[in-house]
């Protein structure tokens, strides 16, 4: 199974008096000295901004939570219970995570007309097979090799119970590269908080906010390359690239595949969402990759969704609504 990460944007700006702390600069200009830590999470860069004093048992806690987490959701460890679910089609008595993240992505998927999908697997399989041939067509995959991808495409098709995950139809497999980041980004935001800490920017995937800077300032977000930094006070924050992770050079093919014709996604070249939730503006980012502007905006009462920043193809303005 193929497991290349789609590449994520967004990146912390923690600025002020917090980059003067971290670049080991007089420490009295910041009111508490903030440690960054960076690392991988499901395959992808992740970095937190914590207080100094707190950072290395921070850390350990959130390393552990990732790694338990990730022995679930992860498509890198062949032992996950993702792998597993994949490779067999069911999976008895599945971890609890997994069937509370396969149920929010599902109400994503009707809420969003079906443009949230994780079945988008076979999909993506399809492409990276295509691309890792020599001279391989720069538009992609053959029709059919499309066609007989998207008929192991249907996020009805997962019968998810706590007993039981099951497919409906042979062959197909999950990813939750859409989701999944947000989700363990809010577990260690939950972790954080029941110990009685904020004042902290977590960045696991997708960027999440605890409160505001020490300093009582926004927390300042830098979302992308050529975007300017999002001021960010208690929630999150997810950015959505359709060239995050492009099959090659010369290819328009990305990441971000269309469950319901196959093709990747061209409307918009960047767009982030900001929500109460790392999970749910994650999975939001990449349904409105997908969508329509008028479908987004008629999406948006529906949701908790409180800001969609976009940028179409060729348009330098970012639209705010």
């Amino acid at each position: 199974m193929t497991t290349l990460s789609r590449r994520r944007f967004i990146r912390i700006a923690v600025g002020g008096a917090a980059v003067a702390a971290l670049a080991g600069l007089p420490a009295a200009r910041a009111s508490v000295p903030l440690s960054r830590w960076k690392g991988v999470v499901l395959g992808a860069e992740a970095e937190m901004v914590l207080p100094a004093a707190e950072a290395g048992r921070l850390i350990a806690l959130t390393l552990a939570e990732v790694g338990r987490l990730e022995r679930i959701f992860s498509l890198y460890r062949g032992d996950s219970a993702l792998i597993r679910l994949n490779r067999q089609g069911v999976l008895e008595s599945p971890p609890i995570e997994l069937v509370e993240l396969l149920a929010r992505a599902q109400a994503v998927s009707a809420a969003s007309g079906g443009a949230f999908d994780v079945t988008v697997q076979p999909l993506w399989e399809a492409y990276a097979a295509h691309f890792s041939r020599a001279a391989a067509d720069p538009a992609g995959p053959p029709r059919a090799v499309i066609e007989a991808a998207l008929a192991r495409v249907n996020w009805r098709a997962v019968e998810v119970d706590p007993a039981r995950i099951r497919f409906a139809k042979p062959g197909m497999a999950v990813t939750l590269n859409g989701i999944a980041q947000g989700y363990i980004t809010d577990r260690v935001a939950e972790r954080f908080r029941a110990e009685g800490f904020d004042n902290i920017l977590l960045g696991l995937g997708e960027t999440r906010a605890l409160g505001a800077h020490p300093d009582g300032r926004p927390w300042q977000v830098a979302a992308g390359d050529g975007e300017g930094a999002i001021p960010l006070v208690e929630g999150a924050i997810a950015v959505s690239a359709a060239d995050g992770t492009p099959f090659a050079p010369d290819a328009a093919a990305n990441h971000l595949f269309d469950p319901r014709s196959g093709n990747p996604a061209g409307t918009y070249a960047w767009i982030g969402v900001e929500a109460p939730t790392a999970t749910e503006a994650d999975a939001w980012s990449t349904a409105f990759s997908l969508m329509p502007l008028d479908s987004i905006r008629a999406a948006l009462p529906g949701t908790a969704i409180r800001r969609v920043r976009l940028r179409a193809q060729g348009r330098a303005a970012t639209i705010t609504f």
